[in-house]
């Protein structure tokens, strides 16, 4: 779903941010508890080392690489 930024009939400021939406009921959903949508955004990314390893774990299904 596409929003775009300058548009502020459908907008809510929270700490701060301001956040766009699509639709009046995707406001009210968000004003009604907006601590349930941003847990989901919250959630940290992971750095190229444990991506890293997490594809190596995957592939040796969590036995450590042998060299010879």
């Amino acid at each position: 779903m596409k929003v775009a930024s300058g548009k502020k009939d459908f907008t809510n400021t929270y700490q701060m941010r301001t956040y766009y939406f699509c639709s009046e009921s995707c406001l009210k959903s968000f004003e009604a508890n907006p601590e349930k949508y941003l847990e989901s955004m919250s959630i940290k990314r992971k750095g190229w080392w444990s991506r890293y390893l997490d594809r190596l774990n995957k592939v040796t299904g969590g036995k450590s690489p042998k060299c010879h």
